[in-house]
């Protein structure tokens, strides 16, 4: 007996299959499974999917925008200088509630795990306290990691080492950093040593900010790769946004790319906010400030995308859409080719997933029944028509359906 069967999907490779699921995994997959169960859904040859990836987001800032001001400039630099003001004013349980209804927004659209980074660097840890909180709370429906991330700097802020251990210790998941926005160069890559000696020493991954910047001389993402390799972390570091990639020249961007494929680094591009923030100082021609994905695909480097933000000091739009991300990503990487489309929906899906390390994900016998249901037939027509999740699974159960949208047209009307 099952306790639920989904007939006649379609599965991201184009085949059909029943998927019959008990005790909350995947127990059967193929065709015209006969075999009984409490919940039978006939999804008529639409797209059953793994559920949607979000590598790199910021759960304590969002829905934040216009409490301060919004951002006129549109640049990195005053998005951080207005979350600065903002931050002291948060309580813990707003940071809470905010983060929550980002959490239902994104299981509606079909996306069931998220990487968030938290500011480590006020000297009260509410959003420390609020997201672990979260966290635990959205459990039986949504995967959240946390990234203790010191985000005014690891040495340009006093008692930023201090408190990023601070929220480690609370149970905080990842290490981050943000090399970049120290005071020097030297600084940022003094900060990358320290930041992978206190995650070697914990047994913890690690994802940092890098080289979020249109300076073609930022550049640590090679120290991020060297340690990496030194620690014995392959497989277990991320370097997010990566921007400068698009601004180095080619000899050291072939460089570049190689050493992080070498050290088994992922990378986490975004490009709903890179390509927004990105390009801010240039006249024209206009840079795109976005991490060489296709290069990085083509070399084996797992890519995933985050979608950042929503409604924050850095970006006021957003719904938690993933497929948005994805056709971003097509867009603005030039990746429009088959394979290429099918790379920008594993990176909101398998790649991100596997970059995350999550366990028990996939569509196969085994794993996890967490599934999305989608008002499409290929995940190519998912990107371009970014559909209704028709049903929403976590283990085997239902947790958001949404009616298919038609449209009836009146064109027999006399005009």
């Amino acid at each position: 007996m099952m306790d639920l069967v989904l007939a006649n999907a379609t599965l991201p490779d184009g085949s059909r299959t029943d998927i019959a699921v008990r005790d909350g995994l995947i127990a059967h997959m193929g065709p015209n499974f006969t075999g009984q169960a409490g919940q039978r859904i006939d999804v008529g040859g639409n797209l059953v999917s793994p559920p949607f990836v979000d590598a790199h987001f910021h759960l304590d800032s969002t829905l934040t925008a216009g409490i301060i001001r919004h951002n006129t400039s549109g640049t990195l630099a005053e998005g951080i200088a207005i979350w600065k003001e903002l931050k002291p004013t948060l309580t813990e349980e707003d940071i809470y509630n905010r983060a929550k209804r980002l959490c239902e927004m994104a299981i509606a659209k079909g996306n069931l795990a998220i990487r968030s980074h938290v500011d480590t660097s006020p000297e009260e840890p509410r959003a420390v306290r609020a997201l672990l909180a979260l966290q635990r709370d959205m459990k039986p429906w949504l995967d959240i990691q946390l990234v203790a991330f010191p985000q005014d700097g690891y040495f340009r802020m006093p008692q930023a080492a201090a408190r990023l251990e601070r929220a480690l210790d609370m149970g905080v998941d990842l290490v981050g950093g943000i090399p970049h926005f120290e005071r020097t160069s030297a600084e940022g890559t003094q900060s990358i040593e320290a930041l992978f000696r206190i995650a070697a020493e914990r047994g913890l991954d690690v994802d940092m900010h890098c080289d979020e910047t249109d300076d073609a001389s930022s550049r640590h993402a090679e120290t991020m790769a060297a340690c990496t390799i030194r620690h014995g972390l392959q497989g277990r570091v991320a370097g997010s946004h990566l921007t400068s990639m698009h601004s180095v020249d080619n000899a050291y961007a072939g460089k570049l790319v190689g050493l992080l494929a070498e050290a088994g680094m992922g990378v986490i591009a975004n490009p709903l906010i890179n390509i927004t923030l990105q390009g801010r100082y240039d006249t024209y021609p206009k840079r795109r400030g976005l991490a060489r994905i296709r290069e990085l695909v083509q070399a084996g480097v797992p890519v995933g995308f985050g979608h950042d933000c929503v409604m924050d000091p850095w970006y006021r739009l957003g719904s938690h859409d993933m497929l948005e991300v994805a056709s971003m990503g097509a867009h603005v990487g030039h990746m429009t080719g088959e394979d290429e489309l099918l790379d920008c929906y594993r990176a909101v899906t398998e790649t991100a997933a596997r970059i995350l390390r999550l366990e028990g994900y996939g569509l196969a016998v085994g794993r996890r029944a967490d599934m999305v249901v989608l008002q499409a037939t290929s995940p190519i027509e998912a990107l371009r028509l970014r559909p209704t999740r028709l049903y929403v699974i976590r283990s085997g159960r239902v947790i958001a359906q949404s009616p298919a949208q038609r449209t009836v047209l009146h064109l027999d009307m006399p005009a």
